[in-house]
């Protein structure tokens, strides 16, 4: 990532031209090839303008951050649980940044584009392929979300991959305990259905497609570091726990 880069995705106006073309591609695919339902969009009022930490399960690249970017603008615009006509991305809601892997913003114009929409680029300190277990992240990169929380709302994976029930990552329990922020889960379904790993292609058309924010955790920072991360994980549906329970119901 370049600095020139760096600094214009810091320009709300520039973020906002890109929701602009991101939005208008991406909302055929969302509300209408496919059908996107959302619930508990009154978690979202109310919030401070920053300091607020979403966590989700991961199952495509990019349709779910898109998806919520969309969601966060209708909210912005006094819309519950609904997109309607997006009108709102004439004046977006840019107070928000994502987290994504370097080397996934770098893969083509569209990635690099995409990336000015607020992507807050870290290094994987693991390899995805392996079995080894999962590192922290960079201290550079730790200090980058750490600045994004300190003026905005931050979206945060902590499997860090699509796999299904893979294990969270510590650097979202350091995020946590370092600038106890909201944290609101975030649950979603059908994205890996409907599009392609990538989330740029369609897979399966008219799919449900479902984002469910929950209420605000009520973290115990005395907790151990373990704790927290199992909490996290419960609340995205992605624990151990869990994923036994669904595999003993098969």
């Amino acid at each position: 990532m370049s600095k020139f880069t760096d600094k214009l995705k810091q320009i709300k106006f520039v973020r906002a031209i890109v929701y602009v073309i991101v939005g208008a591609a991406s909302y055929p695919g969302l509300n209408i090839i496919n059908k996107l339902k959302i619930e508990g969009t009154e978690h979202l009022k109310n919030l401070p303008k920053k300091n607020v930490l979403f966590i989700s399960n991961h199952q495509t690249y990019f349709a779910e951050v898109i998806a919520f970017l969309h969601i966060f603008c209708a909210v912005k615009w006094r819309k519950n649980n609904r997109l309607g006509v997006p009108y709102y991305l004439l004046n977006p809601f840019t107070s928000l940044f994502f987290v994504s892997a370097a080397e996934t913003m770098k893969k083509n114009f569209l990635t690099r584009l995409f990336e000015l929409a607020g992507s807050i680029t870290v290094k994987r300190t693991w390899n995805e392929a392996s079995t080894e277990v999962r590192k922290g992240l960079d201290p550079s990169d730790t200090r980058k979300l750490f600045r994004a929380l300190e003026s905005s709302w931050l979206i945060n994976f902590p499997q860090g991959t699509t796999t299904p029930f893979a294990p969270g990552r510590k650097g979202t329990v350091l995020l946590i305990k370092q600038n106890k922020p909201i944290v609101i889960p975030i649950n979603i379904e059908g994205f890996n259905v409907a599009f392609d790993k990538k989330g740029l292609r369609f897979r399966k058309k008219g799919t449900p497609l479902l984002v469910s924010f929950k209420a605000p955790l009520k973290i115990n920072y005395n907790d151990t570091n373990d704790e927290i991360m199992e909490q996290v994980m419960l609340a995205i549906g992605q624990s151990k726990t869990q994923m036994e329970t669904i595999a003993n119901s098969k």
